[in-house]
């Protein structure tokens, strides 16, 4: 694991990557990591995601510097997704709906190894078009393939020198699984501490699944998520 500044632990995502982009709404967004990205500059990305971004900070800058190609997601729409809204209108984007259960899973089944899943989620809508289907036990399942990254970009509370993480309360939300899910997987943190500083009963996610930690302080990261900071 490396402990590096924002530009360089972003500097090698190349265009067209699948871009994993931790947060639930703001909440666990990493705001300093996705402006980094927009700075560097990679473009026809595809992004995964909760939602679709809000406002115009973090996720939403991103796909308004045009440098996504496609949005997979759970909640594309919400009162202030215009951003997005304004893309997909203008067919600028693609978009691929995947309920959230659904979404989470498949990133899970790609960081475990999983070939593939049946779920009844999805269903007989048009979610399961052209997907095999099947009947167990007398219920209709949907199969579903794993979710793989090029790149995560995760929010956490602390790492240490190691790649533990540790996070804050539901701020955690996708980001353990989406670490396990993608080749490299980029953190940022309020601060780094020595291996052993942290209580091992509190690390979520283990430094095997992280390659590399930006520090960048709780004010930094309070002020990106409330759109102070570029």
């Amino acid at each position: 694991m490396q402990v590096l500044d924002v530009d360089a632990a972003l500097a090698d995502v190349p265009d067209g990557a699948t871009v994993l982009i931790g947060g639930f709404g703001k909440a666990g967004m990493p705001f300093t990591l996705i402006d980094a990205l927009i700075r560097q500059g990679a473009g026809d990305l595809t992004v995964v995601s909760n939602n679709a971004g809000n406002g115009d900070t973090g996720l939403a800058a991103l796909l308004a510097a045009g440098r996504v190609r496609k949005m997979i997601c759970s909640f594309p729409r919400q009162s202030d997704s215009y951003v997005f809204d304004d893309l997909y209108k203008a067919g600028k984007i693609e978009l691929e709906v995947v309920p959230q259960g659904n979404l989470a899973e498949r990133m899970r089944a790609a960081g475990a190894g999983i070939g593939a899943f049946f779920t009844p989620t999805g269903y007989g809508t048009m979610l399961a078009e052209g997907k095999e289907t099947r009947t167990i036990e007398g219920r209709d399942y949907v199969l579903e393939h794993p979710l793989r990254g090029d790149v995560a970009l995760i929010a956490a509370r602390r790492a240490d020198t190691a790649g533990n993480l540790v996070f804050h309360k539901t701020a955690r939300n996708f980001g353990p699984v989406m670490a396990t899910a993608a080749s490299t997987t980029i953190a940022e943190v309020d601060d780094v501490v020595e291996a052993g500083g942290l209580d091992p009963e509190v690390v979520v996610t283990p430094g095997i699944f992280v390659d590399r930690v930006v520090a960048v302080g709780a004010e930094q990261r309070v002020a990106a998520r409330e759109g102070a900071a570029g």
